[in-house]
This record gives structure tokens, sequence and C-alpha cells, in this order.
């Protein structure tokens, strides 16, 4: 079922007595968890929101790339589980963590309004990206990232970083890293803006596909939920990231592929700009494509296949375990 016909044939959008919300208990997650639950519990004073929160596989292994152990789809697993056996109602998560194909039984219903899309510069010592020095060494656990960087400064030493924002922040601050590159929406979030010294232009780090972004998911059993989980969607974030996972997707996306896309819409109108690139950043391709935002799956495909016809079949195929 569809989510528009699934809204037209529901005939009242009545909350539930209850709703549980499956999360993961990093803080900025719950951080996620908590402004859904509050937006509920306003639009739906009389429903008791819960949250249930898991700990994931992604959560779990901390010392190695997830691009070496499963992809992004590892924060995401849990949750689904909880989903489908009745534990949760829906599940809240940052978007770039979802997989750009469901697993059969899931859908996404709402996608909140989007933070601060951008990459966000870290650093004790050093003001910008541009002041770092030979053989500085950045932290990042994003081909994504890595790939726009060694393409830009390829005098920076790469790190692979891992861990909740929190960890992070205190590998830099024991000195292990020079700078450490993070999304600005979650040090936005959880308040920590003040450790933000510079944010990376888009057109200079392409953000991951739907960075900034939370989505809504659910049993696609529970039709029952489309409507009363409708408010909570932000239409101009949902038609740019469904045109960046649309790109994605069709490119067979994953945190194993650096690349990356960022959508932007005004009025009925969306420009969608994306990447893909060698791991080592030698190899970059970057193409722009817009439309009308009722196209918006159509035109992510559209600016894959223009990315396809410049040669990123040729990077794609040559990326390691890459399928």
């Amino acid at each position: 079922m569809t989510i528009s016909s699934a809204l037209s044939s529901s005939s009242t959008t009545q909350a539930l007595g209850k709703l549980v919300i499956a999360s993961r208990e990093s803080p900025l997650a719950m951080w996620q968890a908590l402004h859904i639950q509050s937006r509920l519990q306003a639009l739906y004073p009389e429903t008791i929101v819960e949250i249930l929160g898991m700990t994931t596989t992604g959560d779990q292994i901390l010392d190695t790339p997830l691009a070496k152990v499963g992809g992004k789809g590892l924060f995401v697993k849990e949750l689904e589980m909880a989903l489908a056996d009745g534990r949760a109602d829906l599940a809240v998560h940052s978007m770039k963590d979802v997989p750009m194909n469901l697993p059969e039984g899931f859908m996404l219903v709402a996608t909140a309004e989007r933070e601060d899309p951008r990459d966000a510069f870290v650093s004790n010592d050093f003001a910008s990206l541009e002041d770092l020095p030979l053989g500085s060494i950045v932290g990042t656990s994003s081909l994504r990232r890595q790939s726009q960087l060694q393409a830009r400064l390829p005098h920076l030493k790469i790190e692979s970083l891992r861990g909740n924002l929190q960890t992070r922040l205190r590998k830099l601050d024991e000195g292990q890293y020079d700078a450490i590159i993070l999304a600005a929406a979650g040090l936005i979030r959880l308040g920590l803006g003040a450790r933000i010294r510079d944010v990376i232009a888009p057109e200079l780090s392409i953000p991951a596909v739907g960075q900034g972004a939370l989505g809504i998911e659910i049993n696609a059993n529970r039709p029952d939920l489309i409507a009363i989980l409708a408010p909570l969607n932000h239409p101009d974030t949902q038609v740019c990231v469904e045109a960046e996972r649309a790109m994605s997707r069709a490119l067979a996306g994953s945190c194993t592929v650096p690349l990356g896309a960022y959508a932007t819409c005004e009025a009925d109108h969306i420009s969608i700009t994306g990447f893909v690139a060698s791991v080592d950043g030698k190899q970059m391709l970057i193409e722009t494509a817009s439309g009308n935002r009722n196209q918006a799956d159509a035109l992510g495909k559209a600016l894959a296949n223009q990315l396809l016809a410049k040669g990123a079949d040729e990077i794609l195929s040559a990326l390691d375990g890459h399928k």
C-alpha cells in the first residue's frame, strides 16, 4: 500500500492510546527521539508516547570502519526488528543512516524538517581546513568526506574516526587528531554548536544523502499510523531527500561508496548536485540537475544517469567489494 492510498482510505487521524518510538541510545539519537516524542505529544495530548532505547550492531562495532562491516544499515536493523515484532510503533532515524532500499515490510512515512545539512570543521588549534599544515591528521568515518578532502587538500592525512559524537570530540581533545569533520546538524542539536570552527560550504563538501534530516519508519502492516504521523512530514525536506536518495539508489550507493548529493527547493523548483569519486579523490565527477519538485525521484535518477554517462560506473566498479 502506498502512503497516498493509505491516507485517502484512512477515516481518522485520531492517535492511538499509546505510541512507542524505537531509537538508538546514543545521545544524538535520543535527542532525535525526544524531539519527535515532543511533537507527537503536542499533536495528540491524550496519547502516551514512550521511547524504546536500543543498542544496534553499528553502535557495538567501534574499531572498524563502517564500510568494512556492513554499512550504515547496521544502525537500523534492530529498530526494524522492534517494529516487526510489535515492541515499537515507529522508529526515528537520521536519514543519512537509512539504507537506500528498505527491507520488505517497512516504509518511510515522514521526513522531518532538515537541520543544517553541511559538514562542520572542528579543531582546537585551527580555524579552517585551509589552515591545517602539511601532514595534519583529520578524523572522519566517511568515505564521502575523505574523497572530497583528498581531492581538495591532498597534503592532509585522513584517519578513521568512529564512535558517537561525544566520543569523537573526546578523541580530538585527547590530541589524536588535529581536526575532525562532523555533521553540523548533530552538533547543533546537542547544543555543541560552539565547537564548530567553520562550516564547509556544500559546493566544497557535498553532504551525505539525507544529512540533517530525520526519517520516520513504520511496519508496512500498520497503515493506521500513516495519517497519524503525516503532520511530522516537512514537504520541502521530503522532496529534497527523495531526490537525493533516488540518485544514490540508482548508483547502488552506501557508505562503501564515496558519493554525496544535496538538493534544495524553492516553490515548484528543485535543484540537486551529486558526485561520485574514488576514495583517494583523484577521480571526481560532479553533476547538477534541476526540474519540477513533483519529479524529485525522476530528477535524482536523471542525475545518476548524467554521472554514469561521465564514467561513474568505471569508478564504482573499481571500488573494492562494490557490486
